[in-house]
């Protein structure tokens, strides 16, 4: 199972991170990986500059935006 934190720290939020979060809960139900992805909020994953913050298991990825979520699921659901 693969594990996704969401940044939800001050920088990160007022940078859109609810809004990513729930991009991400509607591709997982969409393409039903409930049961291989799970998602998590997280404080500051420590690159509060750079854009909303995440991380798969233990790889960070910076400056996630909604547009690409579907592109980071699809990588996830491929493995």
């Amino acid at each position: 199972m693969s594990v996704i934190q969401v940044c939800i720290g001050s920088a990160c939020h007022l940078k859109g991170s609810y809004q990513i979060i729930k991009k991400f809960q509607q591709e997982i139900t969409k393409r039903g990986l409930e049961g291989k992805i799970e998602l998590k909020g997280a404080f500051c994953l420590g690159h509060c500059t750079q854009g909303v913050s995440i991380k798969i298991d233990d790889q960070p990825i910076i400056s996630v935006s909604e547009d690409s979520v579907e592109e980071i699921i699809e990588k996830i659901s491929k493995e």
